[in-house]
């Protein structure tokens, strides 16, 4: 078993090798329910048990004249590009084109395009399908699809997650925000597409793990210091900021500790008007 991804970032299909030998990296020419495809081989020791993509198998690797095929349909495909764009003004149709994608052996044209209205684009088909001669599909996608395809920066300065590794998308919520102490501004946690940032899904694991160690803002602590009331949590850095009163100045200092030096002493019950519990 190997497994095969058609485009960055793209879900991983599984296809039975036939006791062919391929290595990692390696362009390979493959039959899909969707026509001919070519593939890149991303895994190579699979266990047997995975489920085989439908209507697939493996032809051969991708050689010369497979190459010049290729980049054929890279020039074809920018050219349809603008011919459907001229076309959908054309027809005054309420969608926006996003990409087009022959494949490997030109029996399919795909156009994938966004738009907040169901669209009839029937006549659209049919005039693309008298001029490409081919069997044309109009995909309909999500604005986070479209921000896969097309990539770009996150606020973050490096490339947008969905686009480099991430495979699939995952739900994300405004609790997810709220345990990672963000601020609750929609323009601050949302992505490129508009949507709340994936990385909060992926992050939701390690920040719930650490703060479940960590007391909350108003708990009781003992510090090396003596007993205080905690102010502040920074989860990353594993660290409590804590009122202390300091006996020398006869006054209350706020000194961060890590969170190896403290000791819950009471814990805030937040249900009961913000009175104290004792945990220990």
């Amino acid at each position: 078993m190997i497994g095969v991804r058609f485009r960055t970032a793209g879900k991983i299909c599984y296809f039975d090798n036939k006791e062919k030998k391929f290595e990692v990296g390696q362009n390979i020419i493959v039959e899909t329910s969707k026509g001919i495809e070519c593939g890149e081989v991303i895994l190579t020791e699979i266990d047997k048990n995975v489920e085989v993509t439908s209507g697939s198998r493996v032809i051969r690797v991708v050689n010369e004249e497979d190459k010049r095929t290729l980049q054929a349909n890279k020039i074809k495909e920018k050219e349809a590009f603008f011919i459907c764009k001229d076309k959908i003004l054309k027809h005054k149709l309420n969608m926006k084109l996003i990409e087009a994608e022959y494949l490997f052996d030109g029996n399919k044209l795909l156009f994938y395009f966004t738009s907040d209205d169901r669209i009839d684009f029937r006549e659209l088909v049919k005039e693309l399908a008298a001029i490409f001669r081919t069997r044309i599909e109009l995909r309909q996608i999500g604005v986070r699809d479209e921000t896969k395809m097309c990539g770009g920066i996150g606020i973050c300065g490096r490339k947008l997650c969905c686009s480099t590794f991430l495979e699939g998308f995952h739900p994300v919520s405004i609790k997810m925000a709220k345990d990672q102490s963000l601020s609750l501004n929609p323009v601050k946690i949302s992505g490129i597409c508009g949507r709340l940032m994936c990385c909060l899904k992926y992050e939701e694991d390690c920040y719930v793990e650490i703060r479940e160690r960590l007391p909350d803002v108003g708990d009781i602590v003992l510090t090396p210091d003596g007993k205080g009331e905690v102010l502040a949590v920074n989860v990353l850095r594993e660290q409590v900021k804590v009122a202390v009163k300091i006996k020398a100045k006869d006054e209350k200092e706020a000194i961060l500790y890590n969170s190896s030096q403290i000791k819950i002493k009471k814990k805030c019950n937040k249900h009961c008007g913000g009175g104290y519990d004792d945990i220990i």
